[in-house]
Order: C-alpha cells, then sequence, then structure tokens
C-alpha cells in the first residue's frame, strides 16, 4: 500500500486492483495531479475506508476472494462512505458487469488497459466538474 501524497490541497484517490502494474499506470497517470492510495486487494481498501475518506475509487472488478461489486456493496453499507464515487476500471465489458455497476451506482466504467489521459479526463469530470465537466 502507498501512503496519500503530501501535496496540499490535493485530492485523493484510492486505487483498488490486484494486478501492481494497473495500480503503477494509475499513479503514474494521476499522481502529478491527485494523491492516489494504491491497495491491492478488496481487503486492504476496506481497512483503509475505515480511517480515510477519499474523493474518488478506482475499483477493479475480477480480484481474489471478493469482487469488486461485493467490497462496492460493502462501501455502500459503512458510515459516511456511501457518497464516495466509485469508477470501476477493469477488463470485463460484458453487458452483466455493466448493468451491475449502474445499479450500485458506479459513476463511470473504464475498460482496461486504459489510456493515461482518458483515466485522467475521466477523473477530472468527476473531481473537477466546474472545470472539466461537460459543458
Amino acid at each position: 500500500m502507498t501512503k496519500p501524497g503530501t501535496g496540499r490541497g490535493k485530492k485523493c484517490i484510492l486505487a483498488v486492483d490486484d494486478a501492481a502494474f494497473i495500480l503503477s499506470r494509475i499513479t503514474d497517470a494521476l499522481g502529478d495531479y491527485y494523491n492516489v492510495v494504491t491497495v491491492n486487494s478488496g481487503a486492504r481498501a476496506l481497512k483503509y475506508l475505515e480511517k480515510n475518506k477519499p474523493d474518488l475509487i478506482l475499483l477493479d472488478i475480477r480480484m481474489p476472494l471478493r469482487d469488486g461489486f461485493d467490497i462496492l456493496r460493502e462501501i455502500h453499507t459503512m458510515e459516511d462512505r456511501a457518497d464516495i464515487p466509485v469508477v470501476m476500471l477493469t477488463g470485463m465489458e460484458d453487458k452483466k458487469s455493466v448493468m451491475e455497476g449502474i445499479k450500485l451506482g458506479v459513476r463511470d466504467y473504464i475498460l482496461k488497459p486504459f489510456d493515461p489521459d482518458d483515466l485522467l479526463e475521466r477523473v477530472r469530470r468527476i473531481l473537477e466538474p466546474e472545470k472539466y465537466g461537460d459543458k
């Protein structure tokens, strides 16, 4: 797990993926603009969320033991955490997964492999809609 950055005023993103190279790509794409905290399992994400409230969660669907949907359902039961916007970042593009994400209130759905500029743009639209949102 990486620690939040020290930049004052930067919004925090929790990235959850079991693949270290994906977490590295996320940090490379977003780290200059946001504090990026990475964890490699849903259990570690839930532990982090017990004491911290990030501004956005990037959540993989397919992970060992518990999938991203299960983790998202648990986040929704946590006090003062259900309102955190979640973006599913996954290699799955089947309709059933997309529909499940929509049902659970996912804000966006990004397929892997992702383009770093696209990831940054989509994150900015959620975290900074006044600057980057649709006009």
